[in-house]
């Protein structure tokens, strides 16, 4: 069991950066895959970034390749999204979301735990 809260959510210019946190609860913070998944409105839920338990493999979707970097200290219990160059387009609700098998996914259920989400607002 775990328990995620996210946070650095706010509005920013485009081309500007933001930098959002998910704090896990708990003390198996490490056994657990980890992603970032956002929905805007009218849309469905999108996969954005994905590490394995380790951190040294990471995934991201196409949409924000070569400007989010997803990263995670086991030892604080918290995982990272560092979003630079951001678009009008990137306008969501953050969700942070954990799971133990398989070792990562970029499909929404097959995540089991997840944090209320943050919103991140882009304006041109």
């Amino acid at each position: 069991q775990v328990q995620l809260v996210e946070s650095g959510g706010g509005l920013v210019q485009a081309g500007g950066s933001l930098r959002l946190s998910c704090a896990a609860s708990g003390r198996t913070f490490s056994t657990y895959a980890m992603a970032w998944f956002r929905q805007a409105p009218g849309k469905e839920r999108e996969f954005v970034a994905t590490i394995t338990r380790s951190g040294r493999s990471t995934h991201y979707a196409d949409s924000v390749k070569g400007r989010f970097t997803i990263s995670r200290d086991n030892a604080k219990n918290t995982m990272y999204l560092q979003m630079n160059s951001l678009k009008p387009e990137d306008t969501a609700l953050y969700y942070c979301a954990a799971d133990q098998s398989p070792d990562w996914s970029d499909y929404p259920l097959d995540y089991d735990y997840w944090g209320q989400g943050t919103q991140v607002t882009v304006s041109s």
